[in-house]
């Protein structure tokens, strides 16, 4: 899938592999709202520290029609030298409880 760039943290790799496993463990996200994905990464409202890896950021963005209105969560890690930004794993989610904020759109 091609992701916009550049997002606020930099680009952001998706590989077919972790495509395909968002389209198998989270089928109401891939492929039917894709481009909300990409969305999420490219102009999120905000983006979380992930609880589960300490390298990992959460990028959310609220869709009003996406499921009646939900959040899709787009987890991204970061590591290396030079850092390089992947996706883990993208969700919709009905709240967001999960990381602090490290930044938040006004």
């Amino acid at each position: 899938m091609e992701l916009p760039s550049p997002c606020p943290f930099g680009n952001v790799e998706l590989s077919s592999e972790r495509e395909r496993h968002i389209a198998l463990r989270h089928p109401d996200l891939l492929p039917i709202h894709g481009a909300r994905l990409a969305e999420a990464l490219a102009d999120p409202d905000s983006v979380r520290s992930s609880v589960r890896g300490r390298n990992a950021r959460l990028f959310t963005k609220w869709f009003g029609d996406v499921r009646g209105g939900k959040h899709v969560v787009v987890v991204v890690a970061s590591e290396g030298e030079p850092v390089c930004h992947r996706v883990v794993t993208a969700y919709i989610a009905r709240r967001l409880s999960e990381g602090m904020v490290e930044w938040q759109r006004d």
